[in-house]
């Protein structure tokens, strides 16, 4: 475990979140909404980081937080940006993405609560079709890996089986979603 992960597991988990999942579960199962509206992901540590990174595409992501409940984020991946709205959950959760300007991003990036958080993200094609979504993050959240992966529907991400080199999977903790790590005090 690097520093990064110890200090986060030191941090106090908030108790509501196991009711988020829970809560998360419920809302999607009953949802007469289209799947595609909702985010369905696994988050693990990365154990091994696998060799030869430079093979697979990647993207420089910078992203802060205008809000973490309801979270509202803003995001920058290479020259694209973004308004994202998620919902409560953990591995289950709403998701809606708004496209932005370059000029409405910088705007927005002085309005941050927290730290803004710079990635740098690999996608590494995966079995079924699936693909790992290795996050090396940079500045003081370094050398904190995470990867996650996202699928279509729940029982897909229940029967995942997850390569060697995933870490321990820490999808029910919301100590490593990104707007936890933002207003996360590394020290």
């Amino acid at each position: 475990m690097n520093p990064v992960e110890k200090n986060i597991e030191k941090s106090e988990l908030e108790k509501s979140e196991l009711e988020k999942s829970e809560f998360g579960k419920k809302e999607f199962e009953k949802s007469e909404l289209k799947k595609s509206e909702f985010e369905i992901e696994r988050k693990y540590l990365v154990k091994k980081i696998p060799a030869e990174l430079a093979n697979y595409k990647c993207k420089k992501i910078s992203q802060g937080y205008l809000c973490t409940s309801p979270v509202v984020r803003i995001r920058r991946s290479d020259e694209e940006y973004y308004l994202t709205y998620k919902g409560s959950g953990l591995m289950i959760r709403k998701e809606y993405n708004l496209p932005l300007t370059k000029e409405s991003y910088e705007h927005l990036k002085e309005k941050i609560d927290g730290r803004l958080i710079e990635k740098t993200r690999y996608l590494i094609p995966l079995d079924n079709g699936l693909t790992a979504e290795l996050d090396i993050f940079e500045g003081d959240l370094a050398p904190l890996c995470l990867v996650e992966v996202e699928f279509k529907s729940v029982d897909d991400a229940n029967l995942f089986i997850a390569p060697d080199w995933f870490g321990t999977d820490v999808t029910q903790s919301g100590k490593y979603h990104n707007s936890y790590l933002s207003r996360f005090e590394n020290s």
